[in-house]
């Protein structure tokens, strides 16, 4: 029997729908070429980024990644023959500058370190000429400075110290670059602990870790290490935008993935570590560990300890939230998160952890303004960008050198810091009122308003270059310049009425005025072509007759409009607009200060006073020069004769008279403040001081940003700063030579008697000193009888209804607050003037302004 057996030549195909096979099924084979093209959608979309994004990771790391950026650099410091230094000091100021100890190993120069000297050799790419000199220093101090071609030098200019870099276009940013060997293993080890624990065995994304996050989020719960590895970090600070995309998570990571294949894990965190974000000083960004250690400890990266990485790595979370300035507690908070993960990581003990935990923050003082002068930096950039394209600027990594003086910058960010605690101490008694709610009870409350701002210009009077520029109380609050801001001037205009009137001697006038003229300090009524204006003195107080150089000194109102009135306003205007006040007009409210002007404005108008009556503009930077040195660009100043030297003089020797028995006596002689110095005092609703000595002119302002009324005299608000500014400045080397004004030919020193204001002799004793432009002077002698009465004897100080306040030896005045005591002043006044004191009190005036004019009412200074 025969037996079939039918062997299967495959397997049955699967069935489909109607019994065809599954793969023929069109659902299937549709569904097939779905997936496949996607896949392949995916794979060109991500060609497509891959190789977009290699591009743009070439052409960012082709040339240097941190070096396209301008820098500024602070005026040359002088050394002197005579000075306070070492030569490891003058060593160290030569390296921050760019300096090696070595030849030829630095561009911008070198030095060599010897016993008793060191030798300054300049590069080519110095700021001064490669010319070498030699600085001898014995027991702490220069004995002798000499160069090889000139001989022996009194002083030496050593290489500009470096302030910032500008703008990299983007972003301004302080940065200090650094290698990763040179980056501290405890840094390190205490970032990865905290920001990336796998940094060094993965391939640029963590998944396990970026999935967990995600789920957090979306759970609203909180994780305190987050989903992105450095290497994203990175990715996202070089190319990406902060926002929080699914798309630019995805780009994120791409960027990340290539870079990882591209550098080492090394290179990839060196990258990070300079560019790293840690915080604000100022108007700069703190970017990079390096530049993180000097501004939070004001110490090399090399050096910091276990507690310091910690804090410095927690701070890259939230540098702003996590301000160990601001926000103390946070940060060592922070610090101690940090401490713990590393104990985790196993790369601290718990023994160093408890330790480092129990380290209080130990910070560099945060003085913003002395290092980094934000608001002069910004006047800078503004000076350069509209001279030259700025994208070029910094490409080209342009060299800006300055006038900024750092260490008179820092003696004005204190004195600024000081004085605006004592304007707010003020403001807040003002506003604080004690009312009684009940038996026995009471409630005290502070009303609310704006804080005070303010405003330091410090000037070389002699060549026009701003040294030191304080723009705000806070420029992290608010970055507006108030030195650029215009105000009305208030009283510190009024050295310009008189300037006017001291021009009468020498511009054939047919009455000359002199100092000692005597002027009216009564209420009085000034027309000005169909406008009444009725100024008042401050708190009601007037003086009647008195001298020039007494109504300057106290600032009184009524007599100084008298004076603009007998000068003419014409003539008071065009002499300012010459100085640079550009918004004067001629106008009785004029003479006291009721149009606007800037403090940088003033600074530069009052040089007229400062320097022989040659007016110099502002100059903030001297020159822009390549990354080579050679010169770019000069910057200079621009001079223009105001004032004979010797109406210059005579006014100076006025100003002195604020300053020594005047308005501003207490605020400056009353401060320790006792070099030569003169200035005068100013208030409108704000608060100013101007002044100088014979090396430094500095202004300063004090008001609201509403315009409101301080309700302060500037003798109280920037008369303390600008006394406090001024003793600090001369403790400075640079500034400490301050001498008595230079007196111009043409002027001389005459003594008058006190009662008379005529020549004093031997039968009169109690005398005072005044200047006087030659032929000017008084002739009469106090001992003789008779005189010119009326005008004339008013004009020619013949008059003997008012002395000067007499200062004492020591130059402080006989009576409280710089003026005659009541009883002194009652004896030389009239009939009317002593009965009107019956019914008013009399006491020294103080410097108060008016409004500007108005057609229908007086005009009377708020009190």
């Amino acid at each position: 029997m025969t037996i079939k057996l039918k062997i299967p030549t495959g397997r049955s195909a699967p069935q489909g729908r109607k019994g065809q096979p599954r793969g023929r099924d069109p659902i299937v084979r549709f569904a097939l070429l779905g997936f496949l093209c996607a896949a392949l959608v995916v794979m060109g979309v991500f060609a497509y980024w891959y190789v977009k994004y290699d591009r743009i990771i070439e052409q960012r790391f082709r040339g240097p990644v941190f070096a396209s950026s301008a820098k500024i650099y602070a005026t040359p410091r002088v050394v002197k023959v005579g000075a306070k230094v070492t030569s490891a000091g003058l060593a160290a100021e030569l390296q921050r500058a760019g300096y090696s100890q070595k030849d030829g190993e630095s561009p911008m120069g070198s030095y060599r370190l010897r016993a008793g000297s060191i030798e300054v050799l300049p590069g080519p790419e110095s700021y001064h000429s490669q010319e070498a000199a030699t600085i001898m220093v014995s027991g702490g101090e220069v004995t002798a400075i000499s160069s090889r071609s000139a001989g022996e030098l009194a002083a030496y200019e050593l290489e500009p110290q470096l302030v910032t870099a500008l703008f990299d276009v983007e972003q301004r940013s302080k940065r200090q670059l650094v290698k990763y060997d040179d980056i501290p293993k405890i840094l390190v080890e205490a970032v990865t602990s905290i920001e990336d624990r796998r940094f060094f065995q993965h391939s640029g994304v963590n998944y396990l870790r970026l999935v967990q996050a995600a789920w957090i989020d979306f759970t609203h719960q909180r994780h305190q290490q987050g989903g992105s590895t450095i290497t994203m970090q990175l990715s996202r600070a070089f190319f990406l935008s902060p926002e929080k995309t699914l798309k630019r998570k995805l780009i994120e990571m791409l960027i990340a993935v290539e870079l990882e294949q591209k550098f080492s894990k090394q290179q990839i965190f060196e990258f990070y570590a300079n560019r790293v974000d840690l915080g604000q000083r100022g108007s700069f960004t703190i970017s990079g560990f390096a530049e993180g250690s000097h501004s939070y400890f004001n110490k090399d990266l090399k050096d910091i300890t276990v507690p310091e990485a910690a804090l410095l790595a927690g701070l890259i979370q939230a540098p702003s939230a996590l301000s160990p300035y601001r926000h103390p507690e946070r940060a060592l908070e922070r610090r101690n998160t940090v401490l713990e993960s590393m104990v985790e990581t196993h790369a601290i003990t718990r023994e160093q952890a408890d330790k480092a935990k129990a380290t209080p923050l130990k910070l560099a003082p945060p003085n913003v303004e002395a290092s980094d002068a934000p608001y002069f930096v910004d006047m800078v950039r503004d000076t350069i960008t509209s001279k030259l394209n700025e994208r070029e600027v910094n490409e080209q990594s342009y060299r800006i050198y300055t006038t900024l003086d750092p260490e008179l910058q820092r003696a004005a960010a204190q004195a600024v810091e000081a004085g605006i605690k004592l304007v707010d101490d003020q403001v807040t008694k003002m506003r604080t009122k004690r009312t009684k709610v009940g038996k026995n009870k009471y409630e005290t409350t502070v009303a609310p308003g704006p804080q005070a701002q303010v405003a330091l210009v410090a000037m070389d009077p002699h060549t026009g270059e701003i040294k030191a520029l304080v723009g705000g109380r806070n420029y992290g609050m608010s970055q507006l310049n108030h030195a650029l801001a215009k105000r009305p001037t208030g009283s510190i205009f009024k050295p310009f009425v008189y300037a006017a009137a001291m021009n009468t001697a020498i511009d054939g006038s047919p009455t000359v005025i002199t100092p000692a003229s005597m002027v009216s300090d009564q209420p009085s009524t000034f027309s000005y072509g169909d406008q009444i204006y009725e100024p008042r003195n401050y708190k009601e107080e007037y003086h009647g007759d008195v001298t020039l150089r007494y109504a300057l000194a106290l600032s009184l109102n009524n007599a100084t409009v008298k004076v603009a009135e007998e000068v003419g306003y014409d003539k008071v205007a065009d002499l300012a607009r010459s100085a640079g006040i550009g918004s004067v007009k001629a106008t009785p409210a004029m003479a006291l200060g009721a149009y606007d002007a800037t403090p940088v404005d003033m600074t530069s108008a009052y040089t007229s006073f400062a320097n022989g009556g040659v007016r110099l503009s502002p100059v903030f930077v001297n020159s822009v020069r390549n990354s080579k040195g050679d010169i770019i660009t000069n910057f200079g100043t621009e001079k223009k004769q105001v004032l004979d030297p010797r109406v210059a003089f005579v006014m100076t020797d006025m100003l002195q008279g604020v300053v020594n028995f005047g308005t501003a006596f207490n605020a400056v002689r009353g401060r320790g403040f006792n070099a030569p110095a003169a200035g005068k005092t100013g208030s409108s609703h704000d608060g100013w001081f101007a002044g100088y000595t014979s090396n430094l002119l500095c202004i300063v302002w004090v008001g609201y940003d509403d315009y409101s009324d301080l309700r302060l005299s500037g003798a109280q608000t920037a008369g303390p700063i600008w006394g406090e500014f001024m003793k600090r400045a001369v403790a400075l080397p640079a500034y400490s030579d301050v001498r008595d004004f230079s007196q111009p030919e043409g002027v001389v020193d005459v003594q008058l008697d006190k009662v008379t204001n005529r020549l004093a002799t031997p039968s009169c004793p109690d005398t005072y000193t005044i200047a006087f432009i030659a032929g000017t002077e008084p002739h009469d002698t106090c001992d003789q009888s008779g005189g010119v009465s009326g005008f004339f004897s008013r004009i020619f100080g013949g008059n003997s209804e008012k002395a000067l306040p007499p200062p004492t030896a020591s130059g402080n005045p006989t009576a409280p607050g710089g003026v005659q005591s009541e009883e002194e002043a009652r004896k030389k006044k009239g009939l009317f003037g002593k009965i009107a004191d019956v019914f008013k009190g009399d006491s020294g005036s103080h410097d108060k302004n008016t409004r500007p004019p108005s057609k229908t009412g007086a005009d009377k200074a708020p009190q």
